[in-house]
């Protein structure tokens, strides 16, 4: 591709400041020479600080509210969420009925193929109520006009003919045939969008409500037609006076599952740039991290919104071993590292040995199936060591926290019977005794009694309260807030509290905040941000109201962060290594010049908000100045500042003619610049 003589400023610009920031990030430089880090901070970069550090990022007028609160205060009342009010925030996620749902409740209203299968079947009734019922037959239709293109794709394939040629030959006398059928496929498909766009014209004109009326009488393929034409504008003018349940229903009817991950990843994006209770965001992100699980695995999806809700979010700023038995115990955990199949070689599934009583006229099987898999002949596998590797390794003590492999296979017996109870339709925990196998066991040195379920419960209060995972949690957190090479010294006063104060995480966090490392002036802005921190930050930063998070989500797909997307059980590093190279740079310039140049859907910058004047800016080099304070606190490289100001002049910065001098500048695309700047991609 060629650039004419004209290439844009932004362009321009996005690659200067990607190369400064490549650079310094090669050369372990941190700041610029010119604007050297003072010996001590003052109350304003200690205001910045402690905003980049506990807080997904300093919002306008942030920091002048930290420093008259004052910084101590403020820590300690981010410590204590309960004590801030966020009912405005709470607001926001009312429309999200999922968030307040259990997990059979999701499943039942927002069903998966395996549940809309068992009720094409007769397996399961169908729902009385019209709406669930229409998204039910919608599913139905979907999933019959799949099995029907599998068919007539395998009655087309190419076989031997009965003359004896070869399936070359025969192929050839199809593709006509298949040709034809083709055609006439596509023809009916583009018959059905036509008539579906209609419709979706036609119930344009009614009142909400009795739109939705109209569209649960249709046919179920009418329904799925329309949902599936809705997309853009046209979706968001559909839905536009729907109350929450009707805005769920006309999306399940195209596809239940994606509204539930929908709004689970939305929500947390709007918790991130919203609420109040920072801390407590930011320790459920690193805890959700830790004990990472997967959206992508089977139920999964439908188990993590309780996972987060239930399991982490109660615990986050509690005691570790509460944190541990909660994750332990989720379904959510069972079902990602595949503890809920582990079964015990000694325990009586392993052995055949029947449940008493046996009542063999009532029982197809000699036993009731513990999983979907038993009644199609199978029996649930054998022993399974992933939760008790990743126990041990990840959740706990580290990599090199002294265990062994025969630890590994110890912990996974104690763990075998702790399982679902029917996964497929949203059970809880179970403990299945037939499953747990027989015998002591001994982990770490120590024997662990024969007593069932209470032997998981023992082994995890022993890794709570062990040494290793005291320092191999602290070290995490300093990681987090601190550095992504943590000062020892300060690990070990953190690991003494943990210790002393029964693995307390708010008074761990307490130690942390107050010591010296954690003010040290190397350590300001020394945190490069992750895709979520970055995208969060920005939107903070700009006062943006986020209508639909959808388009941040799809950003963070883009940056290589998806949500509750990562598939490996470590989580996504909080280290700058894994996140700064020129492709994953340039990602985030173009996020940054998007999003403050109005170019996302859903999302509305408050320009007027962040520069804080009373009357209307009308130098270019003011507006810099104005927002490098309010983005960046005034802390600015020299090159930074001056790669900027070098495309002040340029008309598509300054949006100026010659006979026009007094037009505004685009303060969208200096806001952007900044936001792109190695300075902000730092906390």
């Amino acid at each position: 591709m060629r650039f004419g003589p004209r290439k844009t400023s932004a362009l321009v610009a996005c690659c200067a400041l990607g190369l400064i920031m490549s650079v310094q990030f090669a050369s372990g430089k941190k700041k610029d020479k010119a604007n050297p880090a003072d010996a001590q901070m003052d109350d304003q970069k200690r205001a910045v600080h402690v905003l980049n550090r506990l807080t997904f990022g300093p919002r306008a007028g942030d920091v002048q509210q930290v420093m008259s609160i004052g910084v101590d205060k403020w820590i300690d009342l981010q410590l204590h969420p309960e004590k801030i009010d966020d009912s405005a925030f709470d607001a926001r996620l009312a429309p999200f009925r999922t968030l307040r749902m259990d997990t059979k409740e999701i499943v039942q209203n927002f069903p998966p193929p395996e549940l809309i299968r068992q009720v094409m079947n007769g397996k399961q009734p169908m729902p009385s109520d019209p709406t669930k019922r229409a998204i039910y037959q919608a599913q139905i239709e979907r999933l019959e006009e799949k099995e029907q293109r599998k068919q007539d794709a395998a009655s087309a394939a190419p076989t031997a003919s009965a003359d004896g040629r070869d399936a070359a030959s025969a192929s050839t006398d199809t593709t006509g045939t298949q040709n034809n059928a083709g055609d006439a496929e596509a023809a009916r498909r583009r018959e059905d969008r036509l008539y579906a766009e209609l419709d979706a014209d036609r119930l344009l004109d009614l009142p909400p409500d009795q739109r939705m009326k109209e569209i649960i009488k249709m046919p179920p393929e009418e329904q799925h037609s329309l949902a599936a034409s809705l997309k853009g504008q046209k979706a968001e003018d559909f839905i536009e006076g729907m109350n929450a349940k009707q805005k769920e229903a006309l999306m399940s009817l195209n596809n239940p599952q994606q509204v539930v991950t929908g709004e689970l990843m939305q929500a947390k994006l709007l918790r991130a740039i919203y609420s109040e209770r920072q801390l407590d965001e930011v320790m459920t992100d690193f805890w959700l991290n830790h004990f990472n699980v997967f959206v992508g695995k089977g139920p999964d999806r439908y188990f993590i919104t309780s996972y987060e809700r239930d399991v982490i979010r109660p615990h986050v700023l509690g005691k570790f071993e509460d944190l541990l038995v909660a994750t332990a115990k989720s379904p959510a955990m069972l079902f990602y590292l595949d503890n809920w199949m582990s079964v015990g070689p000694n325990s009586d599934v392993a052995r055949g040995i029947p449940p008493h009583p046996v009542r063999p006229m009532r029982r197809r099987y000699p036993y009731p199936p513990l999983h979907p898999q038993a009644g199609k002949g199978k029996r649930p596998s054998g022993l399974n060591e992933n939760y008790g590797r990743e126990l041990m390794e990840l959740h706990t003590l580290g990599v090199n926290g002294g265990y062994t492999q025969k630890d590994v296979t110890e912990v996974a017996r104690v763990f075998t019977g702790w399982t679902i109870e029917r996964p497929r339709q949203g059970g809880g925990f179970k403990f299945e005794e037939r499953m747990h196998d027989r015998g002591d066991k001994i982990v770490l040195g120590h024997r662990i009694k024969d007593n069932g379920e209470k032997e998981g419960r023992d082994v995890l209060h022993l890794l709570a309260h062990h040494p290793s995972t005291a320092k191999f949690i602290c070290t995490k957190l300093a990681t987090r807030f601190v550095s992504d090479n943590p000062p020892p010294a300060l690990v070990d006063r953190m690991t003494q509290t943990f210790l002393k104060k029964d693995g307390d995480i708010r008074e761990v966090l307490r130690t942390m905040f107050h010591s010296p490392e954690f003010w040290a002036p190397d350590v300001y802005r020394a945190k490069v941000k992750t895709p979520l921190e970055f995208v969060a930050s920005a939107v903070r930063a700009t006062a943006a109201d986020v209508t639909d998070a959808t388009p941040l989500v799809r950003q963070l797909n883009n940056l290589g962060m998806p949500l509750y997307g990562m598939q490996p059980p470590t989580g996504y590093s909080m280290k700058a290594d894994a996140w700064v190279n020129s492709s994953a740079l340039l990602g985030r310039m173009n996020f940054a010049l998007a999003l403050a140049g109005g170019k996302i859907k859903g999302i509305q910058v408050d320009t007027a908000r962040v520069l804080g004047a009373d009357s209307p800016l009308t130098d270019s080099p003011q507006v810099l100045a104005r927002l490098e304070n309010s983005f960046l606190g005034g802390d600015v490289s020299r090159q930074t500042h001056d790669t900027i100001t070098e495309e002040l002049d340029d008309p598509q910065v300054a949006q100026r003619k010659l006979d026009d001098p007094a037009r505004s500048p685009n303060v969208g695309a200096i806001a952007g610049l900044i936001l792109g700047s190695p300075e902000f991609q730092r906390r």
